[in-house]
């Protein structure tokens, strides 16, 4: 009979004791924020984005990591940064292209070798031969 009191006894104890760790556990075991060590954007907004500012950037931190809030900004901003510069290069090549083709020499259509027809080869194009 005592045994089966003491087995009593403890199933009553294990039972308040998972029941106060459920009921007492407050805001469902979630940690709390860190307050950002970070008030402003760390990247200037005054001028693009370069590789001092990224060796520069250094995020805060939080209890579990990095506060993903300002990680995504600031990916948010580099890759937005790096979209438009990927634009711009492509327009600059474009136009370096089309500049190119309105540029290029004419090209040459005498032979290499050979006779030239009485009175050479006219100089513009469209010019008759003589």
């Amino acid at each position: 009979m005592v045994m089966f009191l003491f087995l009593v006894a403890a199933l009553v104890v294990v039972v308040a004791a998972v029941t106060l760790a459920i009921v007492g556990g407050g805001d469902g075991g979630a940690l709390r924020d860190e307050p950002s060590q970070f008030y402003a954007d760390p990247l200037p907004h005054d001028r693009p984005v370069g590789p001092s500012d990224v060796d520069a950037l250094r995020l805060p931190t939080a209890v579990r990591g990095y506060r993903m809030a300002e990680v995504d900004d600031a990916l948010n901003r580099l890759g937005a940064e790096l979209a438009e510069r990927d634009a711009r290069i492509t327009e600059l090549e474009s136009a370096l292209a089309s500049a190119h083709a309105r540029t290029r020499p004419p090209v040459d259509r005498r032979p290499e070798g050979g006779f030239a027809p009485p009175g050479g080869y006219p100089d513009e194009p469209g010019e008759d031969l003589r």
